[in-house]
């Protein structure tokens, strides 16, 4: 396959969708996890039941089955919003239709969240809002019998074959079924998709400080294990795949050279998904033929198949700031956080994308974390931890993270909806130096139970 018939059909892909945006609406996902208060393995059976009652009581038809036949898509025809399943029966996502002012989008989650944890209490089951299952090492964490999380879950599941070639795999490759994010999806237009891409990118580490909420004993100094589990998988064999861009774009054009390095690793061929070693998007299209493996009903089949064009409709990757073939701006980076601020992080984004501007000359000026030659990419994995580097003048870092919150706050205020409301969590935050998981940690290392925090991070008001 020629080059320009490539770079053609990614621009087109990806960076076409931008030139068609005249208004900018808000999609928000928020990833949760299922915790039976038993301290016993969440059941499936009773997932079920709560999908039909919650289609009965909000007039969602069923858009998404298993292969068993059990509801794992519901959708409100009217708003868009959706209850899906996302990996497996315990990780419960809401998938908030798009909008353009947060406190409607937040009154039908509210709404949602109140009948789902009501029902799910008459079986001491809670949601809560963490960015890992508490229990997770309880759950029997299979993925939901369809092609899609069959195929991801074998995917994760075949990195011994990739071992000793110096990627250093953890071993949790099931963490696709007890990890939970909240993305936030914003139309983007197109003359501002190089400068926000870059920009946000050099604010991933002051977000590493505010929202983490990701525990894992196995791994007792991070904060957000959640990013560390995506970085050290099989989704992340091509590092271009996930994390951060490690350089500035500079156009579009170079926009569309990035893409073509990120790495395809799963296609479809007769409604079968088939999985094979990641190669790059533009080395990929210009194989004869590619080896891959398909799940048959009995187990796992060699096939060998030739790569089309279509095939980059399958092309997955999970930025922390991911453009997306939509026309807008994912910030895929947040663990999920406690309920009661579960608007924070659209809040944020949103105020800051009205201040691209001055948000990137602040960025560019500061001699706060910026002034001791580390990347972007290794502050933000420095502050996702739970001591702060020995180079931080704290006293300044505060004074930074608020000023951060101030121009979200005043690009808010621009937008006259009162959304700046939900930007009061993240003042105390930046005073304290502090997120949900370093509390969480600190409450527990002074007595509290891991019980405590389950409920107290359910709590949909405080």
């Amino acid at each position: 396959m020629d080059q320009n018939t490539i770079d053609n059909a990614i621009y087109e892909k990806y960076i076409t969708p931008t030139k068609l945006k005249s208004k900018k609406f808000i999609g928000i996902e928020i990833e949760m996890p299922v915790v039976n208060l038993k301290k016993e393995p969440v059941e499936e059976k009773v997932i079920f039941k709560l999908s039909k009652a919650f289609c009965e009581r909000f007039g969602f038809n069923v858009i998404g089955r298993d292969s068993i036949g059990n509801a794992n898509s519901m959708q409100d025809d009217k708003t868009g919003d959706n209850l899906s399943f996302d990996c497996c029966y315990s990780n419960l996502e809401l998938s908030l239709g798009k909008g353009d002012n947060l406190h409607q989008i937040k009154e039908r989650f509210d709404k949602y969240y109140t009948f789902i944890n009501d029902f799910l209490s008459d079986y001491n089951y809670t949601l809560t809002g963490m960015g890992i299952n508490p229990y997770y090492d309880i759950n029997h964490n299979k993925p939901i019998e369809n092609e899609r999380y069959r195929m991801l879950y074998h995917h994760l599941h075949s990195y011994p074959k990739y071992e000793g070639n110096g990627f250093a795999f953890h071993h949790f490759p099931s963490f696709g079924t007890f990890t939970s994010a909240s993305q936030v999806q914003i139309d983007i237009f197109h003359e501002d998709l190089i400068p926000v891409i870059n920009t946000f990118g050099r604010l991933e580490p002051f977000k590493s400080l505010l929202f983490s909420n990701s525990l894992l004993p196995e791994e007792a100094d991070l904060l957000c294990a959640r990013n560390m589990l995506w970085e050290r998988s099989m989704q992340g064999y091509n590092p271009h795949n996930i994390g951060m861009f490690e350089y500035e774009l500079k156009d579009c054009d170079d926009l569309v050279e990035y893409i073509k390095s990120t790495s395809i690793y799963c296609t479809m061929r007769d409604g079968k998904y088939i999985n094979f070693t990641p190669v790059p998007i533009n080395e990929y299209l210009k194989l004869d033929s590619v080896q891959g493996e398909y799940f048959d009903g009995t187990g796992y089949k060699d096939i060998e198949f030739e790569p089309c064009l279509e095939d980059i409709d399958h092309l997955r990757t999970f930025k922390f700031v991911d453009l997306t073939y939509r026309g807008t701006i994912e910030f895929r980076s947040m663990c999920t956080q406690p309920i009661a601020d579960s608007m924070s992080i659209a809040a944020f984004h949103i105020g800051l994308l009205e201040r691209v501007s001055e948000l990137q000359g602040l960025l560019n000026s500061d001699n706060v974390i910026y002034a001791h030659g580390y990347s972007a990419s290794e502050l933000q994995r420095m502050f996702a931890r739970k001591e702060l580097p020995d180079f931080v003048d704290k006293e300044k870092l505060t004074k930074t993270l608020l000023r951060i919150l101030e121009l979200s706050e005043s690009g808010l205020k621009q937008r006259n909806m009162n959304e700046e409301i939900f930007l009061e969590p993240l003042y105390e935050r930046a005073r304290t130096l502090s997120n949900p998981a370093k509390n969480m940690l600190e409450g527990i290392e002074n007595g509290a139970s891991l019980e405590y925090y389950i409920k107290e991070y359910s709590l949909l008001k405080r």
